[in-house]
């Protein structure tokens, strides 16, 4: 039972302490939204995007087909996009510290929080971690979690899915000693 839990659900935690995180001045950039169709509701604090969504936020860059926006009100923003039928929607933030670290990923839909710092990525979806444009880190999976606070992956199955009928979920990772002593 154990190992199919494994299989359905795999986490790992980083455990340097040093670990870089999120781009911090992001929350203070402006956002600049593009898309074919915008639909503001500035009372709400809503935004609704149609075709070609490219949204940025200082080192966020998220895109996609479709996409929704909600700023709460302490100033943070909940964005969900999902891609097309054949091009996924893509998430990019570059890390803290080093100027070359970024987080990206791609899947049919992008769900991103920025007060939790949660990045979750659904369908066919894949996360890197890159340094230098060298992957130091790479997730494959049906939906995969990442929790910048935590500092966790999680890749997770569909909740109705049989083993049989599900990939495997699956991990590269770089030793953490030598990713974060090398630059």
């Amino acid at each position: 039972m154990q190992m199919k839990t494994f299989a359905f659900c795999l986490t790992i935690f980083s455990t340097i302490a040093n670990f870089a995180y999120a781009e911090k001045a992001d929350q203070d950039k402006p956002l600049i939204l593009e898309a074919e169709k915008v639909s503001v509701n500035d009372v709400k604090q809503i935004y609704d995007l149609n075709g070609q969504v490219l949204l940025i936020k200082g080192s966020i860059i998220v895109t996609g087909q479709d996409g929704h926006l909600q700023v709460d009100s302490e100033g943070y923003e909940f964005v969900d996009v999902k891609g097309e039928p054949d091009k996924t929607a893509s998430f990019r933030q570059r890390r803290e510290g080093r100027a070359e670290e970024f987080m990206q990923g791609n899947g049919s839909q992008v769900i991103y929080d920025a007060k939790r710092e949660l990045l979750t990525l659904t369908g066919d979806a894949s996360l890197k971690r890159l340094l230098d444009m060298q992957m130091l880190d790479k997730l494959n999976g049906w939906k995969i979690e990442y929790d910048d606070v935590k500092q966790y992956y999680r890749v997770i199955p569909p909740q109705n899915a049989k083993p049989d009928d599900l990939p495997l979920a699956r991990a590269i990772l770089s030793p953490r000693r030598k990713a974060t002593l090398e630059k």
